[in-house]
């Protein structure tokens, strides 16, 4: 089979762990047993820190998470691990749309907020190193945009849609997972490119800050973009499981269309995951669950956002 996974955190989870040839939720050894894959590679520039934000976010998701500061040194190793993907272990790197044709395993490398940028024109070092998906928000706001866990949803500031306006021309996707409601209504109102909720639920199943409401979805299939179901078991409610997942695709489908319904694990940056779908290697059982629509949500409809950014 193939799939599109739209969040893996393979650069962060790799400052500890073997991401190469471990049994854990997702490596690189476990990717190469299907036929062909594409996974957004996260770069994820954090350091953990102990404070009043970590409080916060550890109640949000009912398990430790930290908080973090931003580091350009964490960010630059990164973008090297998947240099290093790429030079040693027989992995592409997506950086055009001709590289979508290629079989194989395929990372297509994603900035998990902007807390790292000076200003908005670091985009243009940023696609130089490859990158091709950007996230306005991890779960604090940013001179950017205003995140998902905002005490004052100030949507998308003017510097926010110079970034919109840089990655739009460049064809680097923009990703709204993480962001607040008005971020996510103001991006899709100006973006002139399909744009991405890589991994996050339906908030008409589960009301949880990471999740989105009918009016985003609504908003982002305006631009014909896709909404990634994902594996974070506090924003599934119910059974927590693997039927639990397949409930919020059909939740979005009924809403918006299977046509705007993709998948993001988050694989490698949970500590939990939900019954039936702990590893990557139970992307069988999702598909069939799925039905008919698995080869729309696993690959076709991501590939299509994907395919309608990158240059040629």
């Amino acid at each position: 089979m193939r799939f599109v996974d739209m969040h893996e955190d393979f650069a962060f989870s790799a400052q500890k762990n073997d991401v190469v040839s471990s049994s854990q939720q997702s490596s690189l050894n476990a990717l190469r047993e299907f036929e062909e894959c594409l996974v957004f590679g996260s770069i994820f520039p954090h350091i953990g820190t102990i404070n009043e934000r970590s409080e916060y976010l550890t109640k949000m998701y009912g398990s430790y998470t930290g908080s973090t500061a931003v580091s350009v040194d964490v960010m630059l190793e990164q973008f090297k691990l998947y240099d290093y993907f790429s030079r040693r272990h027989d992995v592409r790197i997506v950086k055009n749309a001709q590289d979508l044709l290629k079989g194989g395993v395929k990372f297509l490398l994603s900035l998990e907020g902007t807390d790292v940028l000076r200003d908005p024109y670091d985009v243009f070092l940023l696609n130089d190193l490859g990158l091709r998906c950007i996230g306005l928000t991890w779960n604090y706001d940013t001179k950017f945009a205003a995140s998902c866990m905002s005490k004052k949803d100030y949507g998308l500031t003017g510097f926010g849609s110079e970034v919109i306006d840089i990655a739009n021309s460049l064809g680097i996707i923009v990703d709204l997972a993480h962001a607040s409601r008005q971020t996510i209504l103001d991006v899709c109102s100006v973006s002139s490119r399909p744009v991405l909720v890589s991994h996050g639920n339906a908030r008409g199943l589960q009301d949880h800050p990471r999740n989105i409401d009918d009016a985003c979805l609504d908003a982002v299939a305006s631009t014909n973009g896709v909404v990634g179901v994902t594996a974070i078991v506090q924003t599934l409610g119910g059974s927590k499981d693997i039927n639990r997942l397949v409930e919020h695709a059909k939740y979005i489908a009924s809403s918006v269309g299977w046509e705007h319904v993709g998948l993001g694990t988050d694989f490698l940056g949970i500590s939990e995951v939900p019954s039936g779908f702990e590893n990557i290697g139970r992307m069988q059982a999702l598909s069939s669950l799925l039905e008919e629509n698995s080869e729309m949500v696993m690959w076709s409809n991501p590939i299509r956002v994907i395919a309608a950014n990158l240059r040629g």
